[in-house]
């Protein structure tokens, strides 16, 4: 299987070294990348947030001034409300962790719940909105394979982020910038075409206002606009992305990611506002066939350049495909932010654990391909179709956003005694959680039958499978606890003892040793008693996986490595106790088959007489959810074994379902 390697290195990279000082330098994002990077799925929404909440103010358009303001205000509300996210949580896991620690583990759940289901959403919406905008310039006959572009599109993504964040933003970075330098002059531009109406827009838009408050009432013009300012809450998705991905900021993480937020909410208030601006002085309305945003930009690009119809086209068919490809950016929002929120919910058991471990390059590969996976079973039921998949977009992010934002309130509030500038951070957490609570609640109830409801019931169905991981894990973690409590062995002579030297050519007992130290002495003496006097030499094996957790900086892998060596030390201690030759091998990847098995080829070589033992959980029903829940290391390695002619035996650790009792072999050990 060279040839396999060889073009899996190809598509995804060569291995990195988790403990080389320069793979965190290679794989860490400064301010600029990741404001492209994590920003991108923010910026796109002004290609279809705006036009969403203008269109509901009707022919009102003198309201238009009014909430290009209050648009442009909310981006930098929540954006400096999450920047205390930000501070508090450096190591990453954004509202997540945020309304975990400052409210509970089930708000928690709550929040990650639905940032899961809005990330697939982001990548699902993103990539259907980028097809609508590509497919509007070719022939209607070219249309029936729009949704297999939008699935290679997203299988491509998949395939870029499999290789690395930063090399997935690297590729798309000219998308993004020159979507953002052609918008920023076409906004300017059409804005100082109109300057002479400039001063008099806020006197006409307040005169507009007031009469029609006295045909109508104040009570109905505030409706109406709030109403409008809540359906266009897709303009702010993406604004939570930066604190879900801090870990993976350049130092000073905080700093970095303060800096991201600003540029952020520059671009994105200058878009946005700028666009519903446009729509108001270009005096914008729906054509069949063309969004909002493409009839104003025709205009301008047609008064810039007169007399020219067919350059204006190309240059309109640019902006239009930069549009597009910056939705298709937007989408790797989803890849990067969605695995991140998965691996800080399988830190806390409500997910499997695979969710944690990164791939040889550093990528947490399992969240990127159930959030491709996911994605294109969206996009496949849907249709590609984008007023479906809008409906079902926003109700998640601002659910999660509240919950943060009052996660903050609670904090604040409990440490205004310690902290001498808190009145300023709550009333800035309270102010960003009105907002965001309010457009949750419009939102909930403008959309709830137009499919609201559909995302509600998703979103509890994930967190009624999560509820169902955590117990399962719960109850394992306290069983796993009882196997150590019975099996473990006291040992307060680790430090004087010797190590006796081994001898190569004796036969030699191999065992790979985990996280649980009462499974591993029980593993050692099934060994000990199935085959007595049998080995003369007795090595331990031992791999440290960094994950997602462990790769937060080079304090976490110190701690990880010094876990491994103690592992180790305790089981070659327990051997010199008895007077057996032991010896140590430890190794540290993102991969513990492969460590394993580069470890096992190392021990084989030294030792050519030896038998591999490892442990396994089995459990009193084993079900397809247990094993996609736990490790299949051990059955793994005994494949690998056998090819190498080597021979394995696995002890089985019997896991009742029951409350655990102590066996009656459990005594002698001791």
């Amino acid at each position: 299987m060279v040839w396999f390697a060889r073009l899996r290195r190809l598509l995804i990279g060569k291995k990195l070294d988790p403990l080389d000082k320069s793979t965190r330098q290679h794989i860490v994002l400064v301010s600029f990348l990741a404001w492209i990077g994590l920003g991108a799925d923010g910026l796109s929404s002004s290609c279809y947030g705006p036009e969403e909440a203008f269109l509901a103010l009707g022919h009102n358009d003198h309201l238009a001034l009014f909430l290009a303001v209050a648009t442009a205000a909310t981006v930098f509300i929540i954006a400096l409300a999450y920047n205390q996210v930000i501070e508090l949580f450096p190591s990453g896991g954004g509202g997540y962790k945020a309304a975990t620690r400052l409210i509970g583990p089930y708000a928690g759940l709550v929040s990650g719940a639905a940032l899961m289901v809005d990330y697939v959403l982001t990548i699902a919406i993103s990539v259907a909105s980028g097809g609508d905008a590509l497919f509007s310039l070719l022939p209607a006959n070219l249309l029936v394979w729009k949704l297999t572009t939008e699935i290679v599109l997203v299988m491509l993504l998949i395939l870029l982020n499999l290789r690395g964040m930063k090399e997935s933003i690297w590729i798309l970075m000219p998308i993004f910038l020159g979507f953002l330098v052609t918008h920023v002059f076409l906004i300017g531009y059409g804005i100082a075409h109109h300057a002479g109406q400039i001063h008099t827009l806020l006197p006409d838009a307040l005169s507009d206002t007031r009469k029609m408050a006295g045909d109508l009432g104040w009570v109905f013009v505030l409706s109406l606009f709030l109403r409008a300012y809540s359906l266009g809450g897709g303009t702010y998705t993406g604004l939570e992305a930066v604190s879900n991905n801090v870990n993976l900021l350049a130092e000073p993480r905080v700093r970095t990611g303060r800096w991201t937020m600003f540029y952020m909410a520059v671009s994105l208030s200058i878009t946005a506002g700028g666009i519903i601006l446009l729509y108001l002085l270009w005096n914008a309305h729906a054509m069949p066939g063309m969004t909002l945003n493409a009839v104003v930009f025709q205009q301008i690009i047609a008064q810039f350049n007169p007399g020219s119809p067919g350059i204006n086209h190309i240059a309109l068919a640019v902006v239009l495909t930069l549009e597009g490809g910056l939705l298709m950016v937007g989408a790797n929002t989803g890849f990067l932010a969605g695995p991140a929120v998965l691996a800080n919910m399988a830190a806390d058991r409500w997910v499997p654990r695979q969710f944690r471990q990164l791939s040889s390059r550093m990528v947490t590969q399992n969240g990127v391909l159930v959030m491709g996976v996911s994605a294109l079973a969206i996009l496949v039921w849907s249709g590609g179709a984008v007023s479906v998949l809008v409906v079902l977009y926003s109700i998640n992010v601002f659910l999660t956003f509240s919950l943060s934002l009052y996660g903050l309130c609670r904090h604040w509030w409990k440490r205004r005694l310690y902290t001498r500038q808190w009145r300023r951070r709550l009333a800035m957490a309270m102010l960003g959680l009105c907002v965001t609570g309010f457009i949750l609640m419009v939102t909930l109830v403008e959309k709830f039958t137009e499919g609201g409801w559909l995302t509600l019931l998703v979103t509890s169905s994930v967190i009624a499978v999560c509820l169902l991981i955590k117990r399962h894990y719960d109850h394992t973690q306290r069983l796993m606890a009882s196997v150590d409590a019975v099996y473990s062995v006291k040992m307060d002579w680790e430090e004087s003892l010797e190590l006796l030297p081994t001898d190569p050519a004796a036969s030699t007992a191999v065992f790979f040793i985990g996280a649980n130290r009462g499974a591993g002495m029980y593993t050692l003496r099934h060994a000990m008693e199935k085959f007595p006097n049998g080995f003369h030499n007795y090595i331990f094996v031992a791999v440290g996986e960094v994950d997602r957790q462990n790769f937060d900086g080079e304090g976490t892998l110190a701690n990880l490595q010094l876990k491994i060596e103690n592992s180790l030390h305790y089981f070659t201690t327990y051997c010199a106790s008895r007077g057996l030759p032991a010896k140590a091998y430890s190794a540290f990847g993102s991969d513990p088959l492969e460590e394993l098995s580069q470890l096992s080829a190392q021990v084989a070589n030294d030792f050519p007489h030896c038998v591999f033992f490892a442990g396994r959980l089995v459990f009193g029903r084993s079900t397809f959810a247990t094993r996609i829940l736990h490790n299949q290391l051990p059955m793994a390695m005994q494949r690998l074994l056998d090819r190498r002619r080597r021979q394995m035996v696995i002890v089985p650790i019997h896991m009742p379902e029951k409350r655990w009792t102590v066996p009656r072999d459990a005594r002698h050990i001791r």
